[in-house]
């Protein structure tokens, strides 16, 4: 399983077409966000805050279809928010097919069963169902019971009716990598194509703070899942290159690429990318990529970036890396992450001669027995 060919051979034509015409910076991965609500308000959820005319705002199709035509990334990940939510949302889907370009719709699931027959089964249209791992931890994360099985049932609709289908997961503070790895285990007997995951990102605006790994926290601790993934009976597919599940064990120093996964919403082309939203916004996806000051963000470039190992930062870098050395994209592609041995070295700080003042956190368990419903934010944006 894993990628399907076709897609891997139509993102990689367009990637040796960037590189043959001398482009230094070019999308990989377009994230559009048409809307903000949400029907959830996960714990490590940074985009909440917003106000209620915020939440209530649209993006309209032609905006949507002319991102994508002004991006001409190959991929386009629609996140949120809660994506099905928005009443337009098949006719941006049909749109984005129509010019074959792979669609990966995130969502939580929960109203998926209601829309399926407004979607039709193609090769460029995969469902992305949130699941952040078993139905405990799932349903903590999203701070809401019921949850995980409503979310496992729309996995087993979807692909009853053809649809192609992904789990995108995101680890936090207190991940047993034992349970993490029997979740991977259902997650494949579930039949989808494969495994988005990261370490997640500690927003300043999210709910819950204490949730969050660091960077040495987040290597170790998928180390330690790697290693138990080493001969099951069922191996996992990721929905990853092979040198970005590399980077997460540890083994390279990577530069985050923000420029390989630009993010428009209803306020325009957020700068610098999907995980820092405060940073203003460009006009045109042209004034993005020239205008804006790359050279401000990244690991050991701003504080802000100090922990992000995130697969929309990281995973451009790791792609570029397979390109420019196919050799060793291939040999860890068939040995799989190194687990064991000496880390890479961390990346440089340019901005102080000292560590950055970035959020890092003790090692603390986060599976506390119930969040109390006064910390969940109705409306909020995941």
């Amino acid at each position: 399983m894993g990628i399907p060919l076709l897609q891997k051979y139509r993102v990689a034509r367009y990637i040796a077409g960037r590189k043959l015409r001398g482009a230094k910076r070019y999308p990989l991965v377009l994230m559009l966000e048409p809307l903000f609500q949400c029907n959830l308000a996960c714990a490590g959820c940074g985009k909440i805050d917003h106000p209620k005319e915020i939440l209530q705002r649209r993006m309209s199709v032609a905006d949507a279809l002319r991102a994508v035509d002004e991006c001409g990334a190959p991929m386009v990940s629609i996140p949120g928010g809660e994506p099905l939510i928005h009443k337009d949302l098949a006719q941006i889907v049909a749109g984005i097919v129509a010019r074959k370009r792979f669609v990966y719709l995130c969502t939580n699931a929960l109203l998926l069963a209601k829309h399926i027959d407004e979607y039709r089964p193609s090769p460029y249209l995969t469902f992305s169902i949130h699941l952040d791992g078993n139905r405990a931890r799932h349903d903590e994360s999203v701070c809401q019971e019921g949850v995980f099985d409503k979310a496992v049932a729309a996995i087993r609709l979807a692909r009853a009716q053809g649809f192609r289908v992904t789990v995108n997961c995101t680890l936090f503070q207190g991940e047993d990598p034992q349970e993490v790895a029997g979740f991977f285990d259902m997650a494949m007997e579930l039949g989808v194509e494969g495994i988005t995951v990261s370490p997640g990102y500690s927003y300043h605006y999210a709910p819950r703070q204490d949730v969050f790994l660091g960077r040495s926290a987040s290597k170790q601790l998928f180390r330690e899942i790697f290693k138990r993934g080493r001969g099951r009976r069922t191996s996992w597919s990721f929905n990853h290159s092979a040198l970005f599940l590399d980077f997460l064990a540890g083994n390279q120093s990577y530069q985050c690429t923000p420029w390989s996964t630009p993010t428009y919403n209803i306020f325009g082309w957020q700068r610098p990318c999907y995980l820092l939203s405060d940073e203003g916004y460009a006009p045109t996806y042209r004034s993005l990529l020239e205008d804006t000051d790359w050279d401000k963000y990244g690991v050991g470039r701003n504080p802000r970036c100090g922990n992000c190992m995130a697969h929309c930062g990281f995973e451009g870098t790791a792609v570029d890396d397979a390109f420019a050395h196919p050799i060793k994209a291939l040999k860890t592609a068939v040995r799989g992450p190194r687990v064991t041995g000496p880390m890479a070295p961390e990346l440089p700080f340019l901005y102080d001669d000292q560590a950055p003042a970035v959020v890092t956190y003790a090692v603390t368990e986060v599976r506390r027995a119930g969040l109390r419903s006064d910390e969940r934010r109705a409306g909020g944006v995941r």
